[in-house]
């Protein structure tokens, strides 16, 4: 149940990540990285997310970085987040 919930949680996010507009050069790394990360997920599932703690560090930056600009891609980082902790990771 929680490994669905994740999936649609990701293609959500990855389709927020599609309507940013432009962006300066640090947010566009923090884009591309999370763009990265997603797609680890959605191919490894949650064993790409063990393998590599430094993904949940990168989205928890990532939920600071769009806070202010980006409201809702910041609270669908912190659900994706949220059900990785409920999963044990």
């Amino acid at each position: 149940m929680e490994q669905q919930k994740l999936r649609e949680l990701l293609e959500t996010l990855h389709q927020e990540l599609g309507q940013v507009g432009t962006v300066d050069e640090k947010t566009e790394e923090v884009l591309s990285s999370l763009r990265e990360d997603i797609s680890k997920l959605v191919k490894d599932g949650t064993k790409a997310c063990e393998e590599e703690e430094s993904m949940t560090d990168r989205m928890s930056d990532a939920v600071g970085h769009f806070e202010e600009d980006h409201p809702r891609l910041s609270m669908l980082i912190q659900h994706v987040l949220d059900s990785l902790a409920r999963m044990g990771l």
